[in-house]
């Protein structure tokens, strides 16, 4: 190890982190003692709502070093996933009989795919140096993966808390190989949202309360993926048609007219989820929802609170016969869960057909 050329080797990895489908390759130290305050004063407050696991690893999250002994670096990797032939982000919400996936989920589940990507990363670089030490991570463990990409040079943290790359914008997964080799550290890169407020006016429910501080107990990505129980009754109606996740604050922000489409098949959508029936998903049973989300991020949320979500999003939509027979057909369903909300979904499509009812009288 102690012949090895370690500024050499880095330019060896990002060539190798290329050729295995990463858009970008950083390193960081491990230093994160003002993003461990943000946390910190984020998780005193409530903001990370009934994610228990947030606060059960503490610190860990913010110190590498803690969570893998020895870890003296960082490697950061991103890897763009907007699928380039994807119906389009803004007509399928405009639609409110169709429902919207969050585009990320949209083809396989990242996951496995970065991480073992990231080992095949690690194989190359221990065919140079040998044997030395390191874990993988793709949003799999107690990680603040943002803040290492953002000391890695991989972009700033825009006001909506996403990464943003100026010549990639935010549509990227990220990844990291915690290392205790000693490499050379990149820049960060200075930050450029300026004045501009788009996500935060454009956030459904809310949920950016300030610029780079997001309470999840009003976000839809929380609410509709890692909500286990009742979404509040105030929030429903401002889901609109958004049955797994949220892109609105991505889909306004200025810099994602540099996005860059992904090459990567496994990220391509399946089974037309990227501009469903919201009838046609209710209708799944079980059995179909496994089969049809086997390998994707969607397997997540559960058959229950795919249904839960699903009735919210017909609650929304315009007052129809089918949409509310639809319902209906679930209103006895086994899970206490998904009759509670399919009550509200149904007593919403009649207040919604007395208003139109009341709109064309009134037009005549």
């Amino acid at each position: 190890m102690q012949t090895v050329d370690f500024a050499r080797l880095m330019q060896d990895i990002r060539a190798w982190g290329l050729t295995l489908g990463f858009d970008q390759v950083g390193v960081t130290d491990t230093e994160l003692g003002q993003d461990e305050l943000h946390l910190l004063n984020w998780l005193a407050q409530d903001r990370h709502a009934e994610m228990s696991y947030m606060e059960r690893h503490g610190t860990r999250r913010s110190r590498p070093a803690d969570l893998v002994p020895g870890t003296l670096r960082v490697i950061s990797v991103r890897m763009n996933y907007l699928p380039p032939h994807a119906a389009d982000m803004s007509q399928v919400l405009a639609d409110p009989a169709l429902a919207y996936v969050a585009r990320y989920a949209l083809g396989r589940d990242y996951h496995r795919l970065v991480r073992t990507r990231l080992q095949e990363l690690a194989g190359r670089i221990e065919s140079v140096v040998g044997a030395f030490g390191y874990r993988a991570f793709a949003d799999s463990a107690p990680v603040l993966e943002k803040a290492l990409a953002r000391k890695a040079g991989l972009g700033w943290i825009g006001k909506h808390t996403n990464l943003i790359h100026r010549d990639a914008g935010s549509w990227f997964f990220l990844g990291e190989l915690y290392t205790d080799l000693p490499l050379p550290v990149d820049a960060a890169v200075t930050e450029h949202c300026g004045s501009c407020h788009r996500c935060i006016d454009a956030c459904p429910t809310g949920a950016i309360v300030a610029p780079y501080e997001i309470d999840a107990r009003r976000c839809i990505s929380y609410l509709t993926i890692e909500l286990r129980g009742t979404i509040p009754v105030e929030l429903r109606p401002l889901i609109g048609n958004r049955i797994y996740g949220c892109d609105d604050c991505q889909i306004v922000c200025p810099w994602n007219r540099f996005a860059v489409t992904s090459a990567i098949a496994d990220f391509a959508p399946r089974h037309g989820l990227d501009a469903p029936q919201l009838v046609e998903l209710f209708a799944w049973t079980e059995e179909e929802f496994q089969r049809r989300t086997e390998g994707s991020a969607i397997r997540r949320s559960g058959y229950e609170c795919w249904l839960r979500n699903v009735a919210v999003a017909l609650g929304n939509a315009p007052a129809d016969a089918i949409v509310t027979a639809a319902l209906e057909a679930r209103a006895d369903h086994p899970s206490t869960l998904v009759r509670e909300h399919v009550r509200w979904a149904i007593a919403r499509q009649r207040q919604t057909a007395k208003r139109q009812d009341r709109r064309r009288k009134c037009s005549r």
